[in-house]
């Protein structure tokens, strides 16, 4: 069957349909996105210009910050904003689009926290070794093989459905574009294209996940051979990669070990790992760790500092529009500098 496109424009029908809940849900969920955006960009902030921060965790940290802006940023802003709208509508384009980076950023996620299992193996079980093995080379190497896995899975996934004929109806029963909703739009049979699909995705949340409970037990099994502060490091450092794992892989196989559905529920706990979850992770990963609680207090100390000395330098530029010479002409040293003081008094704010 020929491919023949007479839809271009698809209709969303959103979390809720009562106009007074979609405000609410507005005025609960701008915040929390802000949350996110604003948390994983410190996360990002903090380990970039942190010299202590500079061991192969916080690289893996830094990049799944990243990961969770742009993941959170796919989906969010349109549903946030499609929460004030009478017509929710999108572009099969922009489905597609969006389809694309929401299994992109979602499946580098996956990798990445497979990644950051291997590191804390490696850091518990192999510590003379570690720092051989995990060089800053072999790290940013996985961070761009996560990123690279995540590419390919999602191309496979748009290759795939961007294939299908879509004739009518075109009203997806959810908040966001994503597969399972679209296929059922499509005027040809998707039975194949539809377990093509979730055997990619299936395999890969599969055996990340089973390589996560792998890496977890050898660790455990490993400490027994540990002292009891040792074991209570070991065990620390690791509270919050589980936490964030189990926060992120819990929603899915409960959407994923059940029969397809347009229940409520479904649509809730995909809001949860959309939106609430990447503005979890930062605050796991901050409130357990010492390290980034002393660099985010040693940040926010530089900064006022710096701003401080600024500011007096600002105020004696500007207490004079201009500084004439003897001859009566404008010192344009003067004025450089005034504008440099300007320039780095703004940069300081932006810190």
């Amino acid at each position: 069957m020929g491919k023949a496109n007479n839809v271009t424009e698809l209709i969303i029908t959103g979390l809720f349909q009562d106009p007074e809940v979609q405000k609410v849900c507005f005025v609960l969920f701008l915040p929390v996105y802000l949350a996110t955006v604003l948390g994983n960009g410190l996360i990002v902030t903090i380990v970039s210009v942190s010299k202590s921060l500079r061991s192969p965790m916080y690289i893996f940290l830094n990049s799944l910050s990243l990961v969770e802006i742009c993941y959170s940023s796919t989906v969010v802003p349109k549903f946030i904003t499609d929460l004030l709208a009478n017509v929710k509508t999108i572009s099969l384009k922009g489905c597609l689009t969006q389809i694309f980076f929401f299994h992109f950023w979602g499946v580098a996620e996956i990798f990445l926290l497979v990644v950051m299992a291997y590191d804390r193996y490696v850091a518990i079980c192999k510590p003379l070794h570690y720092m051989n093995i995990m060089s800053h080379q072999v790290c940013h190497m996985l961070v761009g093989v996560s990123w690279l896995g995540g590419f390919l899975h999602s191309l496979i996934q748009v290759l795939i459905t961007i294939q299908l004929p879509f004739c009518g109806p075109n009203v997806i029963d959810h908040y966001f574009c994503d597969l399972q909703p679209l296929f059922k739009l499509a005027c040809t049979d998707t039975f194949v294209e539809s377990v093509t699909v979730m055997a990619n995705s299936g395999l890969i949340a599969l055996c990340s996940f089973l390589v996560l409970v792998s890496s977890y037990v050898i660790i455990l099994v490993n400490l027994r051979n540990h002292s009891a502060e040792g074991r209570r490091k070991a065990l620390s450092t690791c509270a919050s990669h589980i936490a964030v794992v189990i926060l992120f892989f819990g929603p899915a196989i409960f959407l994923y070990m059940r029969p397809s559905s347009t229940f409520t529920e479904d649509k809730l706990v995909a809001v949860f790992y959309t939106v609430i979850t990447p503005m979890l992770n930062p605050i796991i990963y901050t409130l357990r760790n010492s390290e980034v609680k002393n660099a985010m207090r040693k940040l926010w100390v530089r900064k006022r500092v710096f701003s401080k000395q600024l500011d007096e330098d600002v105020a004696q530029g500007l207490a004079v529009s201009h500084n004439v010479n003897d001859h009566g002409e404008v010192d344009h040293g003067y004025s450089k500098h005034k504008q440099g003081s300007l320039s780095y008094w703004f940069l300081a704010h932006l810190i």
